[in-house]
Parts: C-alpha cells; sequence; structure tokens
C-alpha cells in the first residue's frame, strides 16, 4: 500500500462522511477535477486501502444478534489447516492470530445462546484445537472507526 497524501486523505475523510458520494459529487466537495478523484479512487482501491463491502452489513439483520469472541488455543503444527477448518464456518466473521496464552482470537455471530454452544462445538471438534474460552459480546461501546486516524493524518 502506498503512502497516502493531503487528497487521498481528503477523499476518505469524505467517503467516511457519505459513503455512496459519486466522483463527481466527490470532486465538487474537494475542488478536485472528477478525472483526478476518479484516478486516485482507482489508485486507492487498487493498493487495498477500502474493505470490503460485507464490513457494512449489520449481522443482526440476517439474524444474528449476538456477537461473541471465542479464545482459541490449539496444537500449532495444525494452525494452517485449522485455519483452513475455520474459514468453512460461516457463523465466524473474522480471527485473528494472536501472542499471548490463546493462539486465535475468533469473532462470532449467532441467533442465541443455543447457537453459540452449538458454534463453539464445531469450532472444538476441529483436529488441533484443544479448548477454548468464549465471552459473549454485551454490547459495542466504541463501533469500528478510522475517521479519529483520517483526523489526524490529515
Amino acid at each position: 500500500m502506498y503512502s497516502l497524501d493531503k487528497t487521498d486523505t481528503q477523499l476518505l475523510q469524505a467517503l467516511s462522511v457519505d459513503p455512496r458520494s459519486t466522483f463527481v459529487a466527490l470532486a465538487d466537495t474537494l475542488g478536485l477535477s472528477r478525472n483526478t478523484v476518479q484516478a486516485r479512487m482507482k489508485r486507492l482501491e487498487d493498493s487495498g486501502a477500502f474493505l470490503g463491502f460485507d464490513r457494512r452489513i449489520n449481522p443482526a439483520a440476517l439474524g444474528y444478534p449476538l456477537t461473541a469472541f471465542i479464545e482459541v488455543h490449539v496444537q500449532q503444527k495444525r494452525l494452517a489447516q485449522i485455519v483452513i477448518d475455520l474459514a468453512k464456518i460461516p457463523e465466524i466473521v473474522q480471527a485473528h492470530g494472536m501472542s499471548g496464552q490463546a493462539d486465535l482470537l475468533v469473532r462470532v455471530v449467532c441467533t442465541d445462546a443455543a447457537d453459540l454452544f452449538r458454534i463453539d462445538g464445531t469450532i472444538l471438534a476441529c483436529d488441533g484445537v484443544e479448548r477454548t474460552e468464549t465471552s459473549l459480546a454485551m454490547g459495542e461501546v466504541i463501533p469500528y472507526r478510522l475517521t479519529p486516524l483520517l483526523d489526524r493524518h490529515a
């Protein structure tokens, strides 16, 4: 990924305010030509600056109102296969390799406690998973955000 300059940061800030802005609207807002905006947006996209659209979909709208975080302890030599196996579980929406006691931190969505129990059992059934520790999210207190970082970068 290339380094962002002031114009890139301004484009990202404007998109943060209104993600559905057209190139023409962004050009008008920032005092740039449409071609400049289009070229910058293409370069940002090609560099991986934009995440997938599915990050903006609320899982509750799909019938999954609960979120839990599961710490997964694994046999290290089987980690690669475990990750492949976990990726097949649709309720796992995100996973991170961790330092510290747990090897993986897995974010899951579920319909209720019984569904969470089933998902945890599916994770435990993966060959090489030794144990899990599950925490139910009671509520999101700081939603995913990058605006403060964009503001700092500007």
